[in-house]
C-alpha cells in the first residue's frame, strides 16, 4: 500500500498566528510584570488588544530580542 504524497501548503498561506499572554512573556524574558507593560506602553513590544486582553505575538517578541541584540552589538 502507497502513502499518499504530502500536501504541501501554497508558499502565500500563512501559519496560525500564535498569541503569547502577558505572564508567558514575562517568563520568557524573566522580566516583570511591570517591566512587560512598560515595553508594551512605550511600544517596544507590539501587541494587540481582544476585548480587556493583551495579547504579544509571538514574532513581535522574536522581533524585539533581536533588535535589543542588534542595539547592543552596535553599542
Amino acid at each position: 500500500m502507497t502513502l499518499p504524497p504530502p500536501t504541501v501548503l501554497p508558499p502565500e498561506t500563512e501559519p496560525a498566528l500564535d498569541l503569547l499572554t502577558v505572564p508567558q512573556v514575562m517568563a520568557r524574558l524573566q522580566l516583570g510584570r511591570s517591566a512587560v507593560y512598560d515595553l508594551l506602553r512605550t511600544r517596544q513590544l507590539a501587541s494587540i488588544t481582544l476585548g480587556r486582553a493583551r495579547r504579544i505575538p509571538t514574532h513581535a517578541l522574536t522581533d524585539f530580542i533581536r533588535t535589543r541584540l542588534e542595539q547592543e552589538a552596535a553599542a
